[in-house]
């Protein structure tokens, strides 16, 4: 079986497809929070089943306990039409079922070939490990996902977007009957999403049933053949994928038609914030040039976004610029104060922030409270008389809880709690709360849901009203024409063109940001 082979006609039983998996009368409750309220649902052989639905609405909830991270609190489950308890995942794939996880879920000290295999390992005869039958099959795997990565290549070393082709490798590697994918393509490029529609195609084609959920509202149309719409716990819609639009599906999740739109909001900039000279920023462990002699702007109060395809170099430009990396060359200047020598932690005292792209790993501590990870790196701003003062730290963290719009239970509540569009909230609020003059967001709304990601860019321009300058990143040109005052498109390394949200079209940006070279003759104004 290989990527390609699209064309053959699914088996089914009948027309929509033969029901594998039923859920009937789903329930799940946390305390005294109803995640599922009696979901049925339908996952069936040879066809894409695609979720939708805000972030809490408990599309993952139930995707949990399809697969057996969870159990129901109430409800069965039906598999091949024979009631089934799912003692766990390992139970779970033993039956067919595999799960792609919205975060990653990988070894990072552990190699390519050991994450794909780890939990179930292929022995010899002799009872040892086969290493070079695994090394075949993820070899086989990279292939067949169209990605240059070697079976014994680190996790650690990977981009976030091929840490991503590993979660799937994994799963594709698992004989699986039914996979459910959630939010697999928050992290890809284009040319790997096109790549991963080929493989959904090629194994609902051979009868692999697929379950996908996404916050890429036209993507994920683009692939379904059964849309099913979630909210607040409830299942509310369902429809054939060709009976609907993008705009049935945003009415049916969050109950109204439109989706952000912030062109028309005020334009009235201070002085430079934020002056980018010239700066070169080189891979450390290859010395590949990520970024090119690059320059730009940014203002008091203004949002600008950086638009470009993965590898263009935007994540090692942020990274560089918040003190991560080093500088090849040019130099960085907050409010005219260099940056150069400065750590982390000093930039954040000077008021340069920065919002990671992977919230998981780089943004929050795993086991501690929502309001632990609000207030941890401006803790030394409540230090009275050498000791820390908790009711100021308390007093802080409600009240920016109140003021980025955080969903939970209290400051109490553990991170892990909370939905993902939440958990970007806290990751924001928290550099907020250093009070920064710049703040940097790295894919600010990957893997959450539109909902949310209005909620976030209406807190930036509110924010940026009040004097802060934003810089942020996107892969999504919808998010870069209505979601900030300029748009800089980035390509190799460089800054390629300049636009104005309120006068160009996607085509445009798009066509900016494909792989050619530069027109020196094109530089964007202010973009040395």
């Amino acid at each position: 079986m290989t990527a390609g082979t699209v064309e053959v006609p699914a088996p089914a039983a009948d027309e929509a497809g033969e029901v594998v998996l039923r859920a009937v009368d789903i329930a799940k409750t946390y305390g005294v929070t109803r995640a599922l309220k009696g979901v049925n649902f339908e996952v069936r052989r040879g066809q894409v089943t695609v979720l939708f639905g805000e972030n809490g609405a408990g599309k993952s909830t139930l995707m949990k306990i399809l697969s057996g991270v969870e159990q129901p609190s109430a409800g069965q489950l039906l598999l091949d039409g024979e009631p089934v308890t799912l003692a766990g995942t390992t139970d779970a794939v033993e039956r067919g079922i595999s799960i792609i996880h919205q975060e990653l879920n990988l070894c990072a000290n552990l190699s390519v070939r050991d994450n794909i295999f780890i939990g179930r390992e292929l022995r010899t005869r002799a009872g040892g490990i086969d290493y070079a039958r695994e090394r075949e099959i993820t070899e086989d795997l990279m292939r067949r996902l169209e990605e240059p990565i070697k079976a014994s290549t680190l996790v650690q070393d990977l981009r976030v977007g091929q840490q991503q082709i590993i979660e799937i490798a994994r799963a594709l590697a698992a004989d699986t009957r039914i996979l459910i994918m959630d939010e697999p393509t928050s992290a890809l490029s284009a040319s790997e999403v096109d790549v991963l529609f080929k493989v959904i195609r090629d194994l609902t084609a051979n009868g692999v049933a697929i379950v996908y959920i996404s916050h890429h509202l036209e993507e994920a149309i683009e692939i379904a053949d059964h849309a099913v719409v979630f909210r607040d716990g409830d299942l509310v819609a369902t429809a054939r994928a060709e009976d609907i639009d993008l705009s049935w599906v945003v009415r049916q999740m969050v109950g109204r038609e439109a989706d952000y739109d912030f062109r028309d909001e005020p334009r009235e900039y201070g002085e430079v914030a934020l002056s980018i000279q010239n700066v070169t920023v080189a891979e450390l462990d290859t010395g590949r040039v990520a970024v090119n002699n690059l320059s730009l702007d940014v203002r008091q109060g203004e949002i600008v976004c950086l638009y470009g395809l993965m590898g263009a170099g935007r994540t090692e430009l942020m990274e560089a610029l918040a003190g991560r990396d080093p500088l090849s060359g040019g130099r960085v200047l907050l409010g005219g104060t260099d940056l150069a020598g400065r750590g982390i932690a000093e930039r954040i005292e000077l008021g340069l922030g920065l919002v990671p792209e992977d919230r998981q790993r780089d943004g929050l501590v795993q086991m501690m409270s929502v309001g632990a990870n609000l207030s941890l790196p401006s803790l030394l701003s409540t230090v009275k008389r050498w000791f820390l003062s908790r009711t100021a730290e308390r007093a802080a963290v409600e009240r920016e809880i109140s003021d980025v719009r955080v969903k939970t239970a209290g400051p109490g509540a553990l991170i892990t709690s909370l939905s993902g569009g939440n958990q970007q909230k806290v990751v924001i609020g928290k550099m907020l709360l250093t009070d920064p003059k710049v703040l940097l967001l790295d894919e600010p709304t990957r893997g959450i849901d539109v909902g949310a990601k209005g909620e976030i860019f209406s807190l930036l321009f509110r924010e940026a009203a009040r004097g802060l300058g934003v810089l942020y990143v996107t892969s999504e040109v919808g998010e870069a024409l209505t979601a900030s005052h300029r748009v800089l498109v980035m390509s190799k390394g460089r800054i390629v063109r300049e636009f104005d949200p309120r006068t160009c079209t996607r085509d445009d940006i798009m066509a900016a940001s494909g792989e050619h070279e530069p027109d020196p003759q094109q530089q964007p104004n202010g973009a040395h």
